[in-house]
């Protein structure tokens, strides 16, 4: 639904002037979604950093009085928010609005705010509205706005199909569930993921990614694969890589590693449509493990490249992506691994993305999540250069006919 915020443009930048380099994205309005707690909960639960229980000193409630912000800071920190089932947003003992689900508020200027009730709201606790905002980096929310705006630069094409591609275990579904944990504002597990010697993944899979929770699809689809493996015999098989990138494997697809695909399997796409092939190959490798990769792997890798690049009609050397998993923020020997897998791979630094999945906690970051949306934003980039190759081609081909 389409909200406008009761908070004129003026005092949303009183708001954010209090938090630094921040905007503000409004996530519940109870005169749309109902003035009910579990709306509220619905809207903003997991939703970082908004309204959840925590222990938080720099918590602060405010009001207005014309154009001036006034500012209550919380006394007592251990008890800044609760979350509790029956109301919406509860700050301490102090101040409760949408209180037991209704449209009213609870007003008791306690120790842990401390604050002038006539001043904060006239002592008039029926509640017109409740609106609660997110608050986004101002970075993040650049690239989260260029994702969900982007538009393929080809009509018949709604969303960019990207191709991950990697060995067994270093990240390929994690980071999908990683990019779908942003943008719904919590960490999920969508794609089946985790530790193994042989590939979790056994189907090929493509997944949507939404702008929220319920919201609209995202003009990305991420096609996952079966992990690949030094020997010829396991992982996935390499001839099954120009079916994937035509566009013929179905979703849900059962990987055979003794043998490529079969033209006559069930869902085989005989023609496919541009829409359907793939628009940017993105390689996925562990970060950790890149001086230790096996030379058979390095050797796959090359192949699957040549055969990218070199097939008819396919995919440019301008559409190839590796993206660096479990990167770490803080190792300040990060770049030279960087170096290590362009020189291994002869892939330019400038195609190398480095990213660190949602594995290992259930708090988002906002600096992982910007490397996450930073990958995407490449990964879109890359295809744009697919779309222009294809353009050139059948303007070339249209001059000689």
């Amino acid at each position: 639904p389409i909200m406008n915020s009761k908070l004129s443009e003026n005092h949303q930048k009183e708001i954010c002037s209090q938090l630094g380099h921040v905007h503000l994205k409004l996530l519940y309005k109870a005169t749309v979604h109902g003035y009910t707690a579990s709306a509220f909960h619905q809207q903003c639960d997991s939703l970082s950093p908004t309204v959840s229980y925590a222990n938080d000193d720099r918590a602060f409630l405010f009001t207005f009085e014309g154009r001036k912000l006034i500012k209550y800071p919380v006394a007592n920190a251990a008890y800044a928010v609760r979350m509790m089932n029956n109301c919406g947003p509860y700050f301490g003992e102090s101040l409760v609005l949408v209180h037991t689900g209704k449209p009213i508020v609870y007003s008791n200027a306690a120790s842990y705010y401390p604050f002038n009730a006539a001043q904060m709201h006239g002592n008039d606790l029926n509640l017109i509205d409740c609106e609660v905002f997110q608050v986004l980096g101002e970075h993040k929310l650049e690239l989260m706005n260029y994702i969900e705006n982007y538009k393929p630069l080809i009509s018949s094409v709604s969303q960019a199909r990207i191709l991950l591609i990697g060995p067994v275990g270093v990240g390929k579904s994690s980071f999908f569930n990683s990019i779908n944990s942003v943008f719904r504002g919590h960490v999920t597990n969508q794609a089946v993921s985790g530790c193994s010697s042989t590939s979790l993944t056994t189907q090929f899979r493509t997944y949507s990614l939404k702008a929220g929770r319920e919201g609209r699809l995202l003009p990305v689809i991420l096609c996952d694969t079966m992990g690949l493996e030094s020997s010829n015999d396991t992982g996935l098989d390499i001839e099954d890589i120009t079916s994937i990138l035509k566009g013929h494997l179905p979703d849900c697809y059962q990987f055979n590693p003794a043998a490529p695909l079969d033209p006559e399997a069930s869902g085989y796409r005989k023609s496919p449509s541009l829409k359907d092939k793939i628009h940017c190959v993105t390689y996925v490798l562990d970060a950790c493990n890149i001086s230790i990769m096996p030379t058979k792997m390095e050797e796959k890798l090359s192949a699957i490249r040549k055969k990218s690049c070199y097939t008819k009609n396919i995919l440019s050397e301008s559409s190839l992506l590796l993206l660096f998993s479990k990167f770490d923020l803080n190792n300040l020997c990060a770049m030279m691994q960087m170096q290590q897998a362009s020189t291994k791979l002869g892939i330019p630094l400038s195609c190398i993305v480095p990213v660190r999945n949602y594995t290992e906690t259930l708090d988002l970051d906002v600096n992982c999540d910007i490397l996450l949306l930073s990958a995407i934003t490449q990964m879109l980039r890359w295809a744009d250069n697919f779309y222009d190759d294809f353009s050139d081609q059948l303007s070339a081909l249209q001059t000689r006919e």
